[in-house]
């Protein structure tokens, strides 16, 4: 066979496995060798290159099994064109005419599968029988390389992943220590969308499902669904998230923001809420619907929207596995900060349920204060008790039992009934303590108590005659003209402990004295002894300079119990003199008011204080509006939680209390443009005497409007 193009003569092709061999003197190849390159594993071929023509001339068995095609039907075939032969450069090929080469190359198999693989080329010098343009090809299958990298690759991806999805649950379980806090749940949220789907969502169920991004509903977000006619609970059978929400269906639930929903039901709502913040670029527009769970039931919902859309079929495994563990997490969490806070909420109110209400007392200016620790959410044994005998008798009592929970209660009630049922027979405090020792013992009560039992006389001039006993309970503090002294006495053992003949000791109160009854709650911390706290609390007393009880009151508490280790329960008693405001006067009368923290309880505060001011014929009624309109404003705005409200008549004016759980103190600008916001506090500072005091959640913020203060806006002008 000649070439048209040249003289030289191709050899004819030759079957695969053929073993026709020549002299090897003359230069072709032998039999065995021909028998050798037949049977090596190898895949091997002879091409012949003629112009930009190549084809193959020669192929063993092993590059026919590997093709899987007959060799009379690979040989003859040009390489640069056949479709079973994909080079990825086939012009690199073309030009490959000198020295060793590598090319990639897909070769199809007779099956129609592909096999991507590595051919070495090299050219053949010419000589008798060995034309120019001969090559000898090799044959490398990556087939088993490849899948052995894909599944390497595919096992460090997957590490990868599960150590990406350990850190973000680590990280969102960092972020679960202040969940309480106002964008808690917005934090995590946002470190979803960061890191595995496109949005993120957390949804409340307490008395209605919510959208939040904090335990408490947003300012100005008063939303919450009820499922249809106003069920907690939607039992549509079409409404499958209302059958998470209840229990009834496991897993999650694919929510299409574009089908249609019965009215009412929860998938309504959310597609109603979330319908317009998402993307339809894609559209598709299928959300994923997780249940946030808790103990008995579900808190929340946890509403996800995978990268793309695409619904429950777009969220891989990992992230799948994320959600849900992220969702029980914080569900674990909620339930956790709402059982604390119901406990805590449940034993304060049983702890003040027991403790007296304010009594009006004829002659004496009388403040009273009682708070749980704020480390301890359970119910503590400190009380108190202040009691209009007759006309002419009143009687004091402050008290502590050991512990702090329901035992230590029930013993603090049982002391409270006991010393109240003695207190109007006995007027003398010695023998009081004593029976309260015989009826403790006989009670066979186990809880420590300390005691002190007073009573405080008329005694015609003025003044007063105070009597007391102590049972293993702190002195009381005298302050007068500017000195304090602590009232010892005889002192006492532990209540239930005398073995009879309690000693009463007495002392004669003059206009202007103040008596301080107080448990160890604010005087006794971990970081001094208790007769340090003592003096600290005489040298306290001495330079207060209030002229009323409350006034007194607030400042001790600001200066010693600001973070209270312990319950704290203080009485504080004031004598008026003659030309006092107070004398004649009854003690400060009291109200309060629970308000929820939105911008309606605003308007509910200044209505309640015009209200006040009526019943109680005080004077600067639209000061005090303004005053309790601004405190409550920035409560509302700046705080969270309820805002307790809480007015006295102290006799010489009216004192504001507005209590939220924000610890952060009131500012007032300093008139800088870039300042935002304490504007309101200036106007406090014109009406009133202000300031601020830790409490158990958060901070007290107190106003005394000046009488006679000009309001704000007549100054302005």
């Amino acid at each position: 066979m000649v070439n048209s193009h040249t003289a030289e003569p191709i050899p004819e092709p030759t079957p695969a496995g053929s073993q026709h061999g020549t002299d090897p003197l003359s230069g072709t190849p032998s039999a065995a060798l021909a028998a050798a390159l037949a049977a090596t594993h190898v895949p091997m071929a002879l091409l012949h290159r003629r112009l930009d023509v190549i084809r193959v001339t020669w192929v063993n068995d092993a590059l026919a099994r590997a093709v899987g095609h007959a060799p009379e039907d690979v040989v003859g075939v040009d390489v640069l064109t056949d479709p079973r032969v994909r080079p990825s450069d086939p012009d690199a090929v073309r030009v490959a005419a000198r020295g060793p080469a590598t090319h990639p190359v897909v070769l199809r198999r007779a099956d129609g599968t592909d096999v991507r693989c590595v051919v070495h080329v090299s050219p053949v010098p010419p000589g008798p029988g060995v034309p120019v343009g001969t090559f000898v090809a090799a044959v490398q299958d990556l087939t088993a390389e490849l899948t052995a990298s894909a599944e390497q690759a595919a096992l460090v991806a997957e590490e990868r992943r599960e150590r990406r999805s350990l850190s973000l649950v680590a990280r969102v379980s960092d972020l679960l220590v202040d969940v309480d806090e106002p964008q808690g749940l917005r934090e995590i949220a946002d470190l979803l969308e960061s890191h595995v789907v496109e949005r993120a969502h957390f949804f409340l169920f307490d008395h209605g499902l919510w959208a939040a991004d904090g335990l408490a509903p947003a300012h100005g977000v008063r939303e919450r669904h009820h499922g249809p006619a106003g069920r907690v609970v939607s039992h549509c059978p079409r409404d499958a998230v209302g059958h998470l929400l209840a229990g009834t269906r496991e897993g999650v639930v694919e929510l299409d923001l574009d089908a249609e929903h019965p009215d009412g039901t929860y998938m309504q709502w959310l597609a109603h809420r979330l319908g317009p913040g998402t993307d339809a670029g894609t559209g598709d527009r299928r959300l994923v619907v997780q249940a946030v769970p808790g103990r008995r039931r579900a808190v929340g919902l946890l509403v996800v929207r995978p990268h793309g859309g695409g619904g429950v079929a777009a969220l891989g495994p990992s992230e799948r596995t994320v959600v849900e563990l992220v969702a029980r997490r914080v569900g674990l969490s909620v339930d956790n900060v709402r059982l604390y806070d119901r406990e805590h909420r449940l034993a304060e109110t049983l702890q003040r349920a027991m403790l007296p209400e304010q009594a009006e007392v004829d002659g004496l200016d009388v403040w009273t204060y009682y708070s749980p620790s704020a480390d301890d959410a359970q119910v503590g044994g400190d009380w108190y008790d202040v009691l209009q005998i007759d006309p002419e008798t009143v009687s004091v009592v402050i008290g502590d039992v050991v512990g702090h929970d329901v035992e230590a209660a029930a013993t603090m009630g049982q002391l409270r009934s006991v010393v109240r049922s003695y207190a109007f027979d006995i007027t003398t405090p010695g023998p009081v303590l004593d029976r309260v020792d015989q009826l403790f013992g006989g009670m066979r009560i186990p809880r420590a108590a300390s005691m002190v039992y007073s009573t405080l006389r008329r005694d015609g001039a003025g003044g007063w005659t105070l009597q007391y006993s102590r049972a293993g309970h702190l002195p009381l503090l005298l302050v007068r003209d500017g000195h304090a002294r602590q009232l010892r006495g005889t002192g006492g053992r532990l209540v239930g402990f005398g073995s009879g003949g309690r000693a009463t000791d007495e002392v004669t109160l003059v206009p202007g004295d103040v008596v301080v009854y107080y448990t160890d709650g604010l005087v006794e911390r971990r970081d001094r002894s208790l007769r340090d706290g003592l003096t600290v609390l005489e040298t306290v007393a001495a330079g207060i300079t209030a002229r009323d009880a409350a006034g007194i009151g607030e400042d001790l508490l600001s200066r010693l119990a600001d973070h209270p280790e312990d319950d704290v329960a203080v009485v504080v008693l004031r004598v008026p003199g003659p030309d006092d405001h107070l004398a004649g006067a009854v003690s400060p009368r009291r109200r309060r008011w629970a308000l929820p923290s939105e911008p309606a309880s605003i308007g509910r505060a200044r209505h309640a204080v015009l209200r006040t001011c009526e019943a109680w014929d005080l004077g600067d009624a639209s000061n005090a509006e303004l005053i309790v309109s601004e405190l409550v404003a920035n409560a509302v705005l700046h705080g969270w939680g309820h805002v307790a409200l809480q007015l006295y008549d102290t006799g010489d004016g009216l004192r504001i209390e507005v209590e939220d759980d924000n610890p952060t103190p009131p500012v007032t600008t300093d008139g800088h443009p870039g300042r935002v916001g304490g504007f309101g506090m200036q106007i406090v500072e014109r009406l009133a005497d202000w300031g601020w005091r830790q409490s158990r959640g958060g901070k007290v913020v107190w106003a005394k409007v000046r009488p006679g203060a000009l309001p704000a806006s007549a100054q302005q002008a």
